[in-house]
Formats: C-alpha cells, structure tokens, sequence
C-alpha cells in the first residue's frame, strides 16, 4: 500500500511538525493546491486572511517579534510574490525570522512568460537569508527544515520557498526531516576564553564605561544578562530604538535612546566614554550621526551573531562573534563589582535639560486651541495601560513620539520597522503580535499617512476579532516629512498636506468601535473608554500639525550637535 500523499500535505505537514499553528496569506492561482490542503487541518492549523500580501507579511512579522518564533506567510506567484518584497526587506534589516511560501507555474512553464510568472528566486536573493525553488514533491520536507533552521538561527531573517505548482500536485511519502546543521554555516560560534577576557579588562579598566543595547540583545533572550552586566559594573545603558524594551525604562542605569531623535544623555556622554560595549547592535547612521565625529575617545567592542557587521560603519577595536547571551554571561564571570559614580550622575545633568526644555513642554502641554501634541498623548495611554503592554509604532513621528515616551518593563515589548522604516508596517504588525500574546495589551500608535498604507488590515481585525487599540496621531499632514521641510526647505510643504476620511466611520464600516478626540480635555475619557473596551478600538486623536520631535540630531551632524527645538542647539554646561 503506496504511502504517498501530495506535495502540498507534505508542505502543511512539515510546517506543523515545526511547530507552527499559525499562519498568515492570501490564496490565488498557482497556490491553489496548498490552499485546499489547508482546508482539511483547519484544527491544527489556523490561517488569517490578510487583504493584502504586504499585510500578511507584516502581520507574520508581528507575530515573529512578539513571540520569538518563526512568521510564516503564504502568497501566489507573480503580484502575490512581489507583493511580500518590502516584508521580505524589512524583515531581513531587522532580524526577523520569517518563512514565505509562494506558489510558482507550473515547471514546463518556467521561464516562458506564463500568466502570473515571476522569477521570485532572482527577486528575492538581495533580501532575503535563503530562497529556493522546490519543483519535485520529494524536495519539500527537506526545504522546509533547512527553511525554518536558516530563519530562526543565528541572526533571523526571511527565508523564500518558492514551490511550483507541479511540486504541489505530485505525490511523495513524507518523512519528517530534521536541520540542525549546514556545512560553511555557523549560527552559534564559540568565543575564545582570551577574547572574553581582553573584554572584561577592557571594561575592568575603563572610567565612563557605555553599554550599547540593541535588538540582538531581544533576539537572544539576554536581557537579563544585559542588567546583570550594567549592575555588576555599574555601566550606564543606552538603547537603540528597537532595543528600547531590554532593560526597563526606569533602571537606574537605563538612560533612554540612542540617535536622531534620542535623549541628549546617552548622546552626548557617547562621545566622551572611553570604552563601549555595543550589543547586538549595527551602527546605523540614525544612531552614529557623521560617523567622523563618533566616539572619538573610546575604545569600542563590538558584539554581534553576525560578522559581517564588523567595523562596516564604526571601527572597533574588538570583535566579539558571537550570541548576546553567551558573551555577556562569560562577561559578567570575569568583571568585578565596581561603582562609576561620577560619571553615572552625569548623565542625569542632561536628563535634567531634556525634562525642563523638551519634555516638559510636550507632555505637559496646553495648546490653545486644544489640539494636542503627540508626546502627551502617547504618555496618558503608556500610563493607562502599564509596563506590560506591547507597544506597535508606524514610521514617522509617531514612531518617534511613542518610542520617546512610552515606558516598558517587559522583552518583547516594542516592535517597529527600525531599518527599513517602513510606512504601513504599523497596523498589520500589531495584528500579528496580539495573535502572538493574546493575553498582552497591544497598542498600536500610527499616523493619518502610514494608516491608509494598509487600512485594508481593518478587515483582518474585523474577520477574527483581533483586540488591538489604535491611536491614530492625526494631524492632515505626512508629519515627518513636513517637519523636515519646515527645518531645512523653507517651510515649503510639497505634497504633505492631506485630506482625510472620516476615520471614525471607516473604523465604523469594519464593525471596530471608534470616536474622535478633538479637544485636549477628552482625552482622559476616552482613553479609559478605550481600555475599558473589551475588542477593538481605533481613537481618531486631533494632533497640532505643527508639533514637531525634538531631541534631534540633523542629518550629517556629530551625534552631539543636538537640537533641542527649530532654532537652539544644545550646548552643555
């Protein structure tokens, strides 16, 4: 008796024996033959139907940084291919493991320009970990291993399994197969004891000691490592954005972000500590400022899962090549307990400035004509709803609003589009992570710009219920871009200006309760109102469109010439 069974049972088969129960996509052609697979493990496989494959592949994002594991989407060939391309690219700059499946053409048809053919592999290689194209039925169980063994280990990213129609409609035994190796592949690598140990002396001799924690510290699961070094060496932290959540806001030693728009302590005192460790973080140029003015004084080690980082932006004297865990814990062995004093309190001078120049006067605010300003409003909701709620941004300023002002206590507590920036990534995000961690508040702060990127995701929320509180920071203008026009182009505001829906009944049309706060003086309620609700909610926040994120450091400026509103430097005393 023939044991064979099609390559799409296969394919469902092998993805469940990963451990996956949840998925996310949209059916079309050349994927047919999964689809109608699906139908019959309904019970141990529950797929959400996206309106959009860049919605589904964001949603699968969401899920991955929520809950650690591995995102996976499905999508056809050709559009449906394309459509998960900026998914595919956010997700490799941030470290997201991620499995797509797309349908392909049938294999006599490759090549020939068939309906709805794309040559996916070429497309996806730049962008991605690891692509294949499976064509044979027998193939798959063992693509799917190497698949989700790639995605999930060393430094995560997407992985492209591109399966051909006839792979999906052929017939093979199925046999479940393991991946735990790859030759010329080393996610893990084992440091040396002497690397460690010029580490620790390093650290045992420096006098402004900085740690640098970034999102490999959440991909590694090492932010109780992280605390442990910092208080055993009393070593003030500094966050980058994605890396915000690794030690809790309100730490002692945790002196806020890093960057463009970060606080004035962690900046400043970068370019006067002598050593640095900076884990699990790239160097990105939001961070830097001009690379040439960067921590010229200090000796930098550098701890990454991915080598190829090394000395790509800044120089480092050291290079660490290996997992955030396994390093800080032989790292922390090796340090003795040691008090910085001084030079921790110097971080609080700047703090001080910040709390009376900048924070003060966006949280505290009193606009005459009660629009309000986006900090005080992502405050009241961090507030109302605790240290343990998942925070999900968009890109722009509400992004940089919402990470400034939000407080975590929890890993795994923000998730953003960091690298990429990716305008849209908000709303399907947080529809991943709150099917990730139904039992977390997950609220999603997101402007009028990046909302109607993808507000066709209000149908997911719709379909399944998915209880995620929506703050929309509107203000009828592409923020960002208009801060930056009114900072450097004159104010001439070039295609920033919107006109808008009525997000309120939009929000209406897909049965999410929703209601406007026009005025600062219904806010307080209708927060309360919005946590109260026990489902989903969207609050349409009327924002002054002249509010503007300040701390910032302009493009092409050292990390230290910081600008503290439109017109004043920051000059510390």
């Amino acid at each position: 008796m023939s044991n064979k069974i099609t390559g799409s049972e296969i394919l469902i088969k092998a993805i469940i024996d990963q451990g996956v129960d949840q998925v996310f996509g949209y059916p079309g052609g050349t994927i047919m033959p999964v689809y109608d697979c699906l139908y019959d493990y309904t019970d141990r496989l529950r797929h959400y139907l996206a309106r959009h494959e860049q919605g589904a592949i964001h949603a699968a994002e969401g899920f991955a940084r929520a809950s650690g594991k591995t995102g996976v989407v499905i999508a056809t060939s050709g559009p449906g291919a394309m459509n998960l391309l900026t998914g595919l690219n956010d997700a490799l700059m941030d470290s997201t493991p991620i499995v797509a499946i797309t349908g392909q053409v049938q294999s006599p048809m490759l090549g020939k320009d068939a309906f709805q053919e794309s040559d996916v592999i070429s497309t996806v290689l730049p962008i991605t970990k690891w692509a294949v194209q499976v064509r044979r039925a027998e193939d798959i169980s063992a693509a799917v291993a190497r698949a989700f063994y790639i995605a999930n280990s060393g430094r995560p990213g997407p992985v492209v399994i591109d399966l051909s129609k006839d792979a999906q409609t052929g017939l093979a035994e199925y046999h479940f197969e393991k991946c735990d190796f790859i030759r010329s592949y080393d996610p893990d690598p084992y440091v040396e004891d002497d690397v460690i140990r010029k580490a620790a002396d390093l650290i045992e001799a420096a006098q402004r000691p900085m740690i640098l924690s970034g999102h490999g510290v959440t991909i590694a699961n090492a932010e109780k490592e992280l605390v442990a070094l910092a208080e055993k060496a009393d070593i003030p932290v500094g966050c980058t954005m994605l890396g915000l959540a690794t030690i809790p806001t309100d730490h002692r030693l945790n002196m806020g972000m890093l960057g463009m728009h970060g606080n004035l302590g962690p900046n400043i005192n970068t370019n006067k500590a002598d050593v640095i460790l900076a884990v699990g973080m790239r160097f990105d140029d939001r961070v830097t400022g001009d690379v040439r003015k960067y921590a010229p004084g200090a000796t930098i080690i550098h701890v990454d899962i991915d080598q190829s980082e090394f000395d790509k932006t800044v120089k480092s004297a050291l290079h660490i090549h290996g997992s955030a865990k396994t390093v800080l814990r032989r790292i922390i062995d090796m340090v003795s307990e040691k008090s910085h004093t001084t030079w921790v309190e110097s971080f609080e001078r700047h703090k001080k400035v910040e709390d009376e120049r900048v924070k003060a006067r966006e949280i505290n605010a009193s606009t005459p004509d009660g629009k309000m300003l986006m900090g005080e409003v992502v405050n009241k909701v961090s507030h109302a709803f605790g240290d343990d709620a998942i925070l999900v941004t968009d890109v722009g300023q509400n992004q940089m609003f919402s990470v400034r002002y939000f407080r975590f206590r929890s890993p795994r507590s923000i998730i953003s589009s960091g690298g990429l920036g990716t305008m849209g990534f908000g709303l399907p995000a947080s529809i991943g992570a709150k099917i990730a961690c139904p039992e977390r508040d997950v609220v999603l702060f997101v402007g009028d710009g990046g909302l109607q990127m993808t507000e066709q995701e209000l149908g997911m929320i719709m379909e399944y219920n998915v209880k995620v509180k929506i703050i929309l920071l509107n203000n009828n203008f592409l923020g960002n871009v208009r801060q930056w026009q009114h900072l450097f182009f004159n104010s001439r505001y070039s295609a920033t200006p919107m006109v808008n829906p009525d997000f309120k009944m939009l929000a209406s049309a897909y049965g999410i309760i929703a209601e406007d706060v026009a005025h600062r003086d219904g806010l307080d309620d209708a927060i309360r109102r919005m946590k109260e609700c026990d489902g989903p909610y969207l609050l349409n926040v009327n924002i002054d469109e002249t509010d503007m994120v300040f701390p910032m450091t302009p493009g092409g400026h050292g990390v230290d010439e910081i600008l503290l509103n439109a017109t004043e430097y920051y000059k510390p005393v």
